[in-house]
């Protein structure tokens, strides 16, 4: 299944946020070109180590040797080269632009706009594009100038701030996740506006923050109240409002969720504690949340005296939620995300054949199966001849004259 089949998508991104939308869309099965800066590419190309056809390397020995983050990043897409500086550059952009259905970009905003290939450039020659732009703070407001990746986000929407022990710093989360959530806003909108062309005919320009992305996922918790009420928001691996969280078995750590009333007395029955039901200090939600500490110090008095395994089987036993704190090795060797799809081989489009490491593939199953897997990341430039050849007719000689002029 190909649900995006039939859809051409034009982007000029770099780093995560861009790319990742870009390779979302690819493995839904559009056709996505990624414009790169001739002779350099997106940045993290430079970013070592680097896999090629006889393995993985700490330096880039040969053009076909494409950095792993890359391969990561990209899968699906096609890469061609243009400096959009140059006025053929330009023109054979919104050539492309013109039998493009989306455009995506991630530069600084404005950059894009100066460069003749914003918004309005490409309705100019193609009314109905959906164009989408993915920065920092976004196109407008007061802080829409201010340079920003991942982490000045995380710090600025105040992620940090409630993330960490309830003793400690500010602590970022562990991975990329304003360039990794706000792709699929972007990507959920595009899909909208592609339906409201379908009854109107208009294209539409979407203004994608990661400021605003990850403040509105805060905000779905009650955040304000807890505030208001004094309650800590930074709790570490426990919940702010009941026993929900981290405990240590004798051997390893296991997370246990307590949301409701029900699972409560779930929990205490299944660890053998059914008094705790009835307890005064934990018999409603409310009551549990202002008294959490002492709910999470009964559980864990009785957690600690069994292994990790033994607490699991317990509560699973009880229909309790729970799982084992797992370490990424635990996870990597999982056969479960093999046999789902969510785990696939590294591919490098320059060759035939696997790379000894493993890259993401879609989380998603459609009727039951896995998306077909998509090409590997392709190295710089490597699809120049046939997309401009396609697109805007260049023959071999202009080619040629392109690559010696730097155009491509």
């Amino acid at each position: 299944m190909q649900p995006l089949r039939g859809l051409r998508v034009l982007g000029v991104t770099v780093f995560l946020a861009g790319p990742f939308l870009g390779m979302t869309l690819a493995r839904l099965g559009a056709d996505v070109i990624k414009v790169e800066l001739p002779g350099r590419g997106d940045p993290v190309r430079g970013n070592g180590p680097f896999a090629g056809p006889d393995g993985i390397h700490s330096e880039q020995i040969s053009d076909n040797h494409v950095a792993t983050r890359f391969l990561k990043r990209s899968q699906g897409v096609k890469s061609v080269t243009l400096n959009l500086r140059a006025p053929r550059g330009r023109e054979l952009f919104l050539q492309m632009a013109q039998q493009s259905d989306i455009v995506l970009e991630n530069l600084a905003p404005g950059s894009m706009t100066r460069l003749g290939l914003g918004y309005d450039d490409v309705a100019a020659v193609n009314p109905g594009v959906i164009y989408a732009s993915i920065s920092g703070y976004g196109q407008t407001g007061p802080y829409a100038d201010q340079p920003a990746h991942d982490p000045q986000i995380q710090g600025m929407s105040g992620l940090m701030d409630i993330n960490g022990e309830p003793d400690g710093p500010p602590t970022r989360v562990g991975f990329y996740i304003g360039d990794l959530v706000t792709p699929m806003f972007a990507a959920t909108s595009i899909l909208a506006a592609l339906r409201e062309k379908e009854r109107t005919g208009r294209g539409c320009y979407l203004d994608v923050s990661m400021m605003d992305t990850l403040a509105s996922l805060m905000l779905m918790e009650n955040l304000e109240e807890d505030i208001a009420a004094g309650v800590p928001l930074r709790t570490g691996n426990n919940s702010r409002s009941g026993p929900t969280g981290q405990y240590d078995a004798s051997d390893g750590a296991i997370i246990i969720t307590a949301a409701s009333d029900d699972q409560w007395r779930r929990l205490c029955n299944a660890i053998g504690m059914p008094e705790l039901v009835d307890d005064a200090r934990f018999a409603r939600y409310q009551v549990r949340s202002e008294n959490a500490a002492a709910a999470r110090a009964e559980v864990q008095a009785r957690v600690g005296k069994m292994t990790r395994a033994e607490a699991l089987e317990c509560l699973s036993a009880g229909d309790v939620p729970c799982a084992p704190v797992r370490t990424v090795p635990e996870v990597l060797a999982d056969a479960h995300f093999r046999e789902r799809g969510t785990l696939r081989p590294m591919r490098n489009a320059a060759f035939d054949g696997e790379i000894d490491e493993v890259a993401a593939g879609f989380p998603v199953l459609f009727d039951g199966q896995a998306l077909p897997d998509v090409p590997g990341a392709p190295p710089l430039g490597m699809h120049n001849a046939a997309v401009l050849s396609e697109l805007c007719g260049v023959d071999a000689a202009e080619l040629e004259r392109l690559r010696t002029e730097g155009v491509i």
